[in-house]
């Protein structure tokens, strides 16, 4: 009979303190978990009010519970029948060190994304519609690792291999028991693992705080600083202005010089190039910001013929068409000489009567995107056309320096928003490195 050799794997990056230990364990998933029974219940079988217990659903894990979830910190629904939660004291019931796993997604990358309960405050807790409930067998793996562990390059793209389907892709329980796990024996690295993780998600958390904190008060700002529908004053004006005359209405037509879109060259994405004249899409059209790493170029020959659609500083580019219409953003250096296509709207404000920053901070604003959707058939955002658009109703302070005020306070808030999502954006890169330095590499596990 052969002798079964045991599997290992290493991290790239280990703590100094384990450095001399051995390399980390690899077993099948199945052997260290078990798998336990889900329900099937559907959204409208959930509400957040109150219930005999909480449910996980596939959809919550995708989009809002962390790897770690401590039900005091999150907002769980409900089920709303009794008679659709197991009696008390089953082991339906999620227990602290589970692992729930979304076992479907349209995307690859989120099939059988996982979570790890690590408090549950004497709450009752299932495993819903969509997901795999595991639990440990022993405790070969610390509350707390789990969680980073199935998030992990290695594993992630493992369940991925077992993944199947076209367009939605699934994991059973089956195929999932039979993936290889690798993870530190000694339970003190899992430990120094998991929480230097764990430090480094609460920093990402608070300045995720602070982002939204600073787009709320924008928001908050915004609605004191443009005057409420029907009204000629705002509610906050700066000292200087407190005793001009009241602001006018005024329709969005007769301040432009130019409202016209572009059109996609023939041939589509045969004509984009790696360099030449920018290229503007709605997807590099932001709440306010220009989105630009997948800007793409045409050459000269193209953009001659597109004759009116080119971009000056200063205009205000509008999606008007698709899932992202209403969001705008000034053109500056980096796009002007370029085009839009027929997705994008161009306004070009007359300077002397319509600040073009101001025009741009409205039309994403509460009411701006009140108007946006007042044209839209049935709520449904379908499209806008140029008489729509030149028919926009434009709050005006009576003069060019109280616009321009507005418009440089609000465009430094937007450069501190820039600024703190930037640092967010970097800390969550630096995690991503730091997990695939912490977990074997993909191809680091060997028999």
């Amino acid at each position: 009979m052969a002798k079964q050799v045991s599997k290992t794997a290493t991290p790239r990056l280990r703590f100094p303190e384990f450095r001399a230990t051995p390399e980390w364990r690899v077993k099948r998933m199945d052997r260290l978990y078990a798998f336990m029974r889900n329900n099937l219940l559907s959204r409208d079988k959930l509400n957040y009010e109150a219930g005999p217990a909480k449910n996980i659903h596939y959809g919550d894990i995708h989009t809002k519970f962390p790897v770690l979830f401590d039900i005091t910190k999150e907002r769980v629904p409900f089920v709303s029948d009794a008679q659709d939660v197991a009696a008390e004291g089953s082991e339906d019931y999620c227990i602290e060190g589970d692992v729930i796993f979304a076992d479907a997604s349209e995307d690859m990358n989120d099939v059988g994304k996982a979570m790890e309960v690590i408090f549950l405050n004497g709450e009752r807790l299932l495993s819903g519609q969509h997901t795999i409930l595991a639990r440990r067998k022993d405790e070969s793996l610390i509350i707390g690792f789990g969680g980073y562990l199935f998030r992990s390059g290695l594993i992630r793209s493992r369940i991925q291999k077992e993944a199947q389907g076209t367009k939605v892709y699934q994991i059973s329980s089956s195929r999932l028991g039979g993936i290889d796990i690798a993870y530190p024996a000694d339970t003190d690295e899992q430990k120094k693992i998991a929480d230097c993780l764990t430090s480094l998600d609460e920093v990402i958390a608070a300045q995720g705080r602070k982002v939204e904190a600073l787009k709320a008060y924008k928001r908050g700002l915004m609605q004191q600083l443009f005057p409420r529908e029907g009204e000629t004053r705002p509610r906050l004006r700066f000292p200087e202005f407190r005793d001009a005359p009241e602001w006018r209405e005024a329709a969005l037509g007769p301040l432009t010089s130019k409202v016209g879109s572009g059109v996609t060259p023939r041939g589509g994405d045969a004509n984009y190039k790696a360099n030449g004249r920018p290229f503007v899409r709605s997807q590099n059209v932001g709440w306010g910001l220009l989105l630009l790493d997948d800007i793409v170029f045409i050459d000269e020959g193209t953009h001659a013929s597109f004759v009116g659609t080119e971009i000056m500083e200063s205009d205000v580019l509008l999606n008007i068409t698709g899932a992202s219409i209403g969001r705008s953003a000034v053109a500056d250096k980096r796009i002007t000489g370029g085009n839009v296509n027929q997705h994008v709207c161009i306004i070009r404000a007359k300077r002397d009567e319509l600040n073009p920053v101001l025009l741009n901070q409205f039309l994403i604003s509460e009411r701006g995107q009140e108007q946006i959707d007042s044209f839209q058939a049935g709520g449904n955002r379908q499209g806008l056309n140029f008489a729509q658009i030149r028919s926009f109703q434009i709050p005006l302070p009576p003069t060019s320096d109280e616009q321009q005020r507005i418009a440089d306070c609000l465009s430094s808030l937007d450069t501190q928003i820039t600024a703190e999502s930037n640092r967010l954006a970097a800390l969550k890169t630096h995690k991503q490195g730091l997990m695939q330095q912490l977990f074997p590499a993909p191809d680091a596990a060997s028999a």
